[in-house]
């Protein structure tokens, strides 16, 4: 059976005697952005570590494009963009961006590895901050410099787990726009977790609204709007409108 970029099919998990997932099923087709949209404790970032292999589900199964995934090595077209930039501080811009390169397999020169780290870099408008350290940089530079890390393999998926909760409005406007436009630049697959209800209509083609407790798929909801999408028109505010009564 040939899917999407993601099958997640029957997906279910319990911590102990806490069901946090109950029957996950959705798809993301190649390309697509799709938001996981839901409050607080139903599931949302335990799903997307099942989907990046950090946690296994009790049941169901997830697939990668025409393949079940079923050991961390499956998942090498992924990368996971945390909540928190995680920055090394003792690592100038440059060598955070490569981090993820180190544990290539097959390995990467150092030349090689700076190339793409400066590439990446420049990708997200920090070329000229290559040197620099984390503490040097401002919320939405370090915010740059965790996107460019996640990008410099060129995965094909990538994961997003809230990234840009902790960024003020504006500087997470503007990382939104960011986003969008590497997005439509390398054709990547974006799964992102959000509890937000505007960014999910701002960013995502569909979002999979989840209820808790456990954590079900209530609805998934085309987004049919051209971009780039104003929290202020009157087609997004009535999409938002949408979600929040789901929620």
């Amino acid at each position: 059976m040939t899917s999407g970029a993601i099958s997640v099919r029957g997906v279910s998990k319990r911590f102990g005697d806490l069901a946090v997932l109950d029957d996950i099923a959705f798809e993301v087709a190649d390309g697509e952005t799709v938001a996981l949209l839901g409050t607080s404790g139903c599931g949302k970032s335990t799903l997307l570590n099942i989907v990046a292999g950090l946690i296994d589900p009790d049941a169901g199964e997830l697939w990668l494009g025409d393949a079940r995934a079923t050991r961390q090595e499956d998942r090498r077209a992924l990368a996971y963009m945390f909540q928190e930039d995680r920055l090394l501080p003792w690592r100038s811009v440059r060598a955070n961006a490569e981090f993820g390169l180190e544990a290539a397999r097959p390995a990467l020169s150092a030349k090689e590895r700076r190339t793409r780290a400066l590439a990446a870099l420049e990708i997200v408008g920090l070329d000229g901050f290559a040197e620099s350290h984390p503490h040097q940089l401002s919320g939405g530079m370090r915010s740059r410099v965790a996107l460019a890390r996640s990008l410099v393999g060129e995965p094909r998926i990538l994961l997003m787990d809230e990234p840009f909760s902790k960024l003020d409005p504006q500087t997470r406007s503007q990382m939104h726009g960011e986003l969008l436009r590497i997005r439509a630049l390398r054709n990547t697959t974006v799964l992102f977790v959000t509890h937000d209800v505007e960014e999910a209509v701002v960013l995502a083609d569909r979002v999979v609204v989840l209820a808790p407790r456990p954590g079900r798929v209530r609805d998934i909801v085309r987004i049919d709007l051209p971009r780039p999408r104003d929290a202020t028109d009157r087609d997004v505010a009535e999409a938002v409108r949408r979600l929040r009564l789901l929620l």
